[in-house]
């Protein structure tokens, strides 16, 4: 094992970073997340299954996901997200991927503290399933602090494997916050090889609940600019129904923390614009008596998730993508949109300012009021910045260097075990 791990390592090393790293024995790697999408729910958590595509790209890697959903009995519409997580197959194949879904305990509310044990039997019993077949991983790669990441440190123990958790945005900003659930994540994430932060943002706030800044990696998301690049708009607004007028997209979950109400508040005051939201989520009904209430009937599409390539259409048909969160980790949304043509409007959360740091790219915006938004709605709607200009600051936000480093953590992690 310990050649085979050095060999990594070597390869990696020794590997141009535009070339792939092929090393003599696939890395073995276990993936444990809640978040990932699956053909019942094909948006949620993306993110990760891109930065897996785009690893499995560039280096050697035997790659086995474990992605567990909430347990519930029916599919019945009327059940909104819920049926959802019955509708999810137990196992499926996405892009070559063996991906299982097994089922956990998780009673909403006031059953947050045995989430992460729930959790890890229903992993432990998927990979039992894997090891059944022969297979066993190097190195765990969980996602999402808790419940995932104290459950990874569970199924880290129980297999005798070395693992990396990565946080990304409400574990770190909302969950760490709360005494009990912070406990129990420190416990984890010190017994975790490293911990992998996807902004400097996020960074400073591990750090500020008592992770040792030396421990955490920070490993931002690149944007796939094959997939979003600027497409012909004048046939998507002319579907949308806005052929000439200003149009302000608002992209992610129906949820009052992503400010879907901010951006319709503030698009209220500017004269002609339109909104396109495209989500889902338990705010779904708010958002449509609001508009009611604001008297936007006819300026506002409400639109369900859509497939990537739809949603690059939409990029490029709006004017300005705004994104009015209260708290983010790395808003994927930004970049997606920036890459194909179209500037941004964003709250200073999260890793926003690491992200839009040239005027072509758009606005920050530091004080969370609709005057303060609708003002910089108009000012990006007023310069009206080449979609070239504003591609070209996406194409900084390679996913190479990230990859690699990605992979050089995993390999290093796993040769933890080899010694």
């Amino acid at each position: 094992m310990s050649a085979v791990a050095t060999t990594w390592m070597d390869r990696a090393a020794k590997s141009p970073l535009a070339e792939p790293v092929v090393a003599d024995v696939a890395l073995r790697v276990l993936t444990l997340t809640t978040l990932y999408p699956s053909t019942a729910n094909p948006r949620h958590g993306i993110f990760v299954e891109t930065r897996l595509r785009k690893l499995r790209a560039l280096a050697s890697i035997d790659l086995q996901v474990v992605a567990p959903v909430p347990w519930f009995p029916v599919r019945w519409s009327i059940a909104g997200r819920y049926a959802t997580f019955a509708a999810t197959p137990l196992r499926e194949n996405r892009d070559g991927v063996d991906v299982r879904h097994p089922r956990f305990i998780s009673i909403p509310r006031i059953g947050m503290a045995m989430q992460p044990g729930s959790l890890a039997a229903a992993a432990l019993r998927a990979i039992a399933e894997v090891q059944g077949g022969g297979w066993s991983c190097d190195v765990i790669d969980a996602h999402y602090l808790y419940p995932d990441g104290v459950a990874a440190a569970t199924v880290a123990r129980a297999l005798g494997r070395p693992f990396i958790v990565t946080a990304r945005g409400t574990d770190v900003n909302l969950i760490a916050q709360m005494p009990a659930p912070r406990r129990r994540i420190l416990k984890a994430l010190a017994q975790a090889s490293r911990i992998v932060a996807v902004s400097e943002a996020l960074k400073n706030a591990l750090v500020r609940i008592g992770v040792p800044p030396a421990r955490i990696e920070v490993l931002r998301n690149g944007v796939d600019t094959d997939l979003f690049k600027p497409t012909e708009r004048d046939a998507t607004r002319a579907r949308l129904g806005v052929a000439g007028a200003p149009l302000i997209a608002s992209v992610g979950n129906l949820a009052p923390e992503k400010g879907h109400d901010l951006v319709l508040r503030a698009a209220q005051s500017i004269e002609g614009a339109h909104v396109v939201i495209v989500g889902r989520g338990p705010a779904q009904a708010n958002l449509s008596a609001l508009v009611e209430q604001l008297g936007m009937q006819g300026r506002v599409r409400l639109l369900d998730n859509v497939p990537q390539g739809e949603l690059a259409a939409i990029y490029s048909a709006a004017d300005v993508l705004a994104l009015g969160s209260i708290r983010e980790g790395w808003p994927n949304v930004l970049l997606e949109a920036i890459a194909c043509g179209t500037p941004v409007v964003a709250t200073g959360v999260g890793g926003v300012q690491e992200i839009v740091t040239d005027v072509v790219a758009g606005e920050v915006v530091a004080e969370r009021s609709a005057g303060a938004f609708a003002a910089a709605l108009e000012r990006v709607l007023d310069v009206r910045a080449s979609r070239a200009d504003v591609r070209a600051h996406a194409l900084k936000f390679s996913w190479q260097p990230v990859v690699r480093r990605y992979y050089e953590v995993l390999a290093a992690a796993a040769q933890t075990r080899a010694h």
